[in-house]
């Protein structure tokens, strides 16, 4: 099904944030000039063009899924150009109806991460315990710095432990996220976690689940998921 975006949606799927990209590990060498070579000059005209960025995902490569909650709809979008294998895991979960009767199970604030010095904003969720016999293997981890996609307000996102275990969990974010992004401080390894989708309608349902009650970081109760299908 082919879906139409704003430009601002596409472009947040699609281009890195300036102030969320990782630095590159392997810079390249300019053709024909020797590593450690003094640059040559560029003319002013050239020097202000502004960099080029990574062309939005065709929408047709963006899947639209709705999640139904008990406090309303969620909708997303999956790109599975820039992220195939992180996509097509969790659209399985999606079509073998395994986030059916799970939860948002989770929500991390500014308020209850004392001991964490690098602090996020999300909602996390996963299938139900009694579906967890329906698990899929762990996933190759698909980094930020391959895929292009950052963790900018409304990112979905897979959560994991250490790199290439990431199965059901998916995670919102709230706000800007650049800790979460290859690089970043949040996870001690530095590899990032996998986005792989954004959030098109029902921000404002993601803030209510995050301001629910819990305990800690648990959701308390946790807020049920319905049903997930696509669009």
């Amino acid at each position: 099904m082919r879906l139409t975006l704003t430009l601002a949606a596409l472009a947040l799927l699609g281009a890195a944030t300036p102030s969320g990209q990782a630095p590159q590990t392997n810079p390249q060498v300019p053709p024909g000039q020797a590593a450690g070579a003094k640059p040559a000059a560029v003319p002013a005209a050239a020097a202000a063009k502004p960099a080029a960025v990574p062309a939005p995902a065709p929408s047709d490569a963006l899947v639209p899924v709705v999640i139904e909650t008990a406090m309303g709809e969620i909708e997303i979008v999956v790109d599975t150009k820039r992220a195939p294998s992180t996509a097509a895991n969790f659209l399985a979960y999606v079509d073998a109806g395994l986030y059916d009767g799970g939860s948002f199970h989770r929500t991390v604030t500014p308020a209850n991460q004392p001991n964490d010095a690098v602090r996020i904003e999300v909602i996390q969720a996963d299938i139900p315990g009694t579906k967890e016999g329906e698990l899929r293997p762990p996933i190759p981890l698909e980094r930020t710095s391959v895929t292009g996609l950052r963790h900018t307000n409304g990112a979905v996102s897979m959560a994991r432990s250490g790199p290439d275990t990431a199965q059901s969990s998916f995670f919102i974010c709230i706000g800007v996220e650049p800790s979460l992004d290859f690089g970043g401080k949040r996870n001690p390894d530095g590899q990032g976690f996998a986005a792989f989708g954004l959030v098109t309608r029902g921000m404002d349902v993601v803030r209510r689940i995050q301001a629910s009650p819990a305990k800690a970081q648990t959701l308390s109760p946790p807020i049920a998921i319905v049903k997930v299908r696509r669009r």
